[in-house]
C-alpha cells in the first residue's frame, strides 16, 4: 500500500498548511482527504504537491508491503 505519511511530516516542515495548499494552491479538499485516508491519487497530483513544497516524491509518499495489495 502507499502511506501518505511523509507528507504531513513534510507538510509540518514547510510554510504551507492544508488551508494553503486548498486556497493558494488550489488542492482540493477531496486531494487532502485522500492523503488522511492513504487512497490512491494521480501523479499529476503528487507532481504538485512536490512542487508546492521543494520535496521529493519520498517526502510525500512511501510503499509498504500488505497483505491486502491486489494479487498480481
Amino acid at each position: 500500500m502507499i502511506s501518505y505519511a511523509p507528507f504531513w511530516k513534510t507538510l509540518d516542515a514547510s510554510n504551507e498548511t492544508t488551508y494553503t495548499l486548498i486556497t493558494r494552491h488550489k488542492i482540493s479538499s477531496a486531494i487532502i482527504d485522500k492523503l488522511r485516508k492513504n487512497k490512491p491519487m494521480n501523479t499529476t497530483t503528487l507532481n504538485d504537491l512536490c512542487k508546492i513544497l521543494n520535496c521529493n516524491i519520498q517526502d510525500i509518499a512511501t510503499y509498504i508491503p500488505c497483505d491486502e495489495d491486489q494479487p498480481l
